[in-house]
């Protein structure tokens, strides 16, 4: 037995690979994410779902991907992963990681997403998903505690499959049906008769589904901006080039809405009429304002306007990942809360509760959706009667930026934050003009919020290399410049290093 196979500790394959692992699941570059790796976190992932009573063998598991180059290669691995355990490949081919997660969990059968989101398409990744959700922190330490057994002869040196491995199954258009169903049976047939809404394409898996189910609800649907080589979309630094493609379409498109996502799909690019892009922890705001939300759950990341505009009963801070929002949500269910919903500052949108409206119950989808906010503010705009750019003023005025800096170094930013944490003065001296600090808040990065009620959130990336920087002000353009002037400042500490 020892001589033909090999015993690995997850936590050791996690240390030596380079591949990442963590609240998004296992990510790194994809040339790191070798047939062996992908192969390996797979069976991890499995075994100790079945180790704890989740699943069992013989059972189906849900595969689905996004569409970088990397994707199939890895997708294939982690079949062969799925079948060598006993269990089921249900391939459910390339849409959003909600879709995948949602029709799994409705069949009680775990899942898994190859993907690497909204990161360049150097870089990928797997999420795994239970039979009843995303993992959770206390999953994430069962699976890294994992020892599992290999066959010395199943991978060449470089980390291929030595001989050749079954095919992926065809695809099952199970869990794309199972979506668009979710939102067409939710809300009254036609309710977007005259609406016209702008989908812009990319790469996105998310953009077919986005068509079909805005046109199933009576909208006008315009396909724009298809691309056939992987683009980056993140929804919170949303790319100049974007930026000026909204303006563009909006220019020459008469439309009510425009609509994306990122890579994967659980993340939603929205922009109004008028070609601006909106928020992700503004459009979480006015989704949650539109299905009725009595306790709201989002990061310390997110816009203040929430506590600000006094919709909710309740409103529960966490740190930043989907893991602690689900958690907060979880909490806030268990102590009374009867329509418990949750968002990011990406604008991915959770609910944790059934929803009712109209007559219709929307089913309960603990994982980031982008679908629910691209119909949610459109459905609230008419319910208001006023065009999506007017949405906003339903707020208080408080307004947020973001960007990151590329390729900076993780330990860089935490010896440099740690530095700001333990000395206001420091702060002071790093962000001048202004003034004393207030507030420090350490529950994800530091968030200091100082006297004039400004905001500065640092905070390194768990995806990345990147230092990611948020700002809040009372004016839009405060906030952007209050974010520019800070990076400049963070750029700077390279050269100190």
């Amino acid at each position: 037995m020892t001589d033909k196979y090999e015993a690995i500790g997850m936590a050791d394959l996690m240390a030596q690979s380079g591949v990442g692992f963590g609240t998004s699941g296992a990510r790194g570059l994809a040339d790191a994410m070798s047939d062996r790796v992908s192969y390996l976190y797979t069976v991890g992932f499995l075994q100790y779902l079945e180790r704890s009573g989740s699943i069992h063998p013989g059972e189906a598991v849900a595969l689905a991907g996004d569409l970088r180059p990397s994707t199939p290669r890895i997708l294939h691995a982690v079949a062969a992963a799925v079948r060598d355990l006993g269990y089921q490949p249900l391939h459910c081919g390339s849409i959003p990681s909600p879709a995948v997660a949602c029709s799994a969990m409705h069949a009680a059968i775990a899942s898994m997403m190859v993907t690497g989101s909204h990161i360049p398409d150097d870089r990928n990744g797997i999420k795994f998903n239970k039979p009843d959700g995303e993992i959770l922190k206390e999953d994430e330490r069962g699976i890294r505690e994992q020892v599992v057994m290999v066959s010395r002869t199943l991978f060449d040196e470089a980390g291929r499959f030595s001989t050749e491995v079954a095919q992926l199954p065809a695809e099952d258009s199970v869990a794309a049906r199972h979506y668009v169903a979710r939102y067409l049976d939710f809300l009254p047939s036609g309710c977007l008769a005259g609406a016209r809404v702008l989908v812009y394409e990319h790469s996105t898996v998310a953009a077919g589904l986005l068509v079909e189910i805005f046109a199933g609800l009576g909208a006008d649907v315009l396909r724009r901006g298809y691309s056939d080589t992987f683009v980056p979309v993140d929804t919170e630094a949303v790319r100049s080039e974007d930026v000026e493609l909204a303006k563009a379409w909006a220019a020459d498109e008469h439309f009510d809405l425009f609509v994306s996502a990122d890579g994967d799909g659980d993340r939603p690019l929205v922009g109004d009429e008028l070609g601006n892009w909106l928020r992700g922890d503004l459009l979480g705001v006015l989704t949650a304002r539109f299905l009725d939300a009595d306790a709201v759950v989002t990061p310390v990341s997110s816009n203040t306007a929430v506590e600000k505009s006094a919709w909710f009963a309740r409103v529960i801070r966490t740190r930043i990942g989907s893991p602690f929002v689900i958690e907060g949500m979880q909490r806030a269910s268990d102590e009374g809360a009867q329509r418990v919903v949750g968002y990011e500052a990406n604008g991915g949108f959770l609910t944790m509760t059934p929803l009712p409206f109209d007559g219709h119950v929307l089913s309960p989808l603990p994982t980031r959706d982008a679908v629910l906010v691209a119909l949610s503010v459109l459905l609230l705009a008419r319910r208001q009667g006023v065009p999506v750019s007017q949405l906003s003023q339903l707020l208080p005025a408080r307004f947020t930026a973001s960007d990151r800096l590329k390729a900076f170094p993780t330990d860089l930013s935490r010896v440099r934050i740690d530095a700001l944490a333990r000395d206001s003065d420091l702060i002071v001296e790093q962000f001048p003009g202004l003034g004393d600090v207030a507030e420090v808040d350490q529950t994800d990065g530091l968030r200091i919020t100082f006297a004039n009620g400004e905001i500065v959130h640092l905070r390194p990336s768990g995806n990345a290399p990147e230092l990611r920087c948020y700002t809040e002000a009372d004016g839009v353009e405060r906030a952007q410049a209050l974010n520019a002037a800070c990076l400049d400042r963070l750029q700077s500490w390279r050269r100190q290093d």
